[in-house]
């Protein structure tokens, strides 16, 4: 079953201009499924850069807004995508000229490998 999501996520990566990886990882960064091309800097898939997206969204319902769905970050040499997918995050490492509105678009593709994951965990 693995094969077939790091399959899945290899054609996802292939056909988004600028995406460089797709790290699937549980609420506490640890990655559960991972395909990286390219230039990835390697903090960017560690369990500590990953769990994040959890501290952040945990303190951001705080704010009586809802759960969130993503958070976007943007740095000198790449662009970062966490979706949420409770229990798991997916997390989209592009290039800084991606379409970052194709990364988030994404969420509905990613949908049915996270779930497969999901109810293998």
């Amino acid at each position: 079953m693995a094969d077939d999501i790091e399959v899945a996520l290899k054609k996802l990566i292939s056909g988004v201009d600028g995406l460089e990886g797709i790290v699937i990882s549980d609420r506490d960064g640890v990655p559960v499924a991972k395909v990286l091309n390219g230039d990835v800097p390697e903090a960017a898939s560690r369990p500590g850069f990953l769990a994040t997206f959890s501290m952040a969204t945990e303190q951001a319902s705080k704010l009586g807004l809802g759960a969130n769905k993503s958070l976007i970050c943007f740095y000198d040499n790449c662009q970062v995508v966490h979706l949420n997918f409770t229990p798991l995050v997916a997390t989209l490492l592009a290039r800084v000229d991606a379409n970052t509105g194709v990364l988030l678009g994404m969420s509905a593709q990613l949908n049915e490998s996270v779930q497969q994951l999901s109810d293998y965990i």
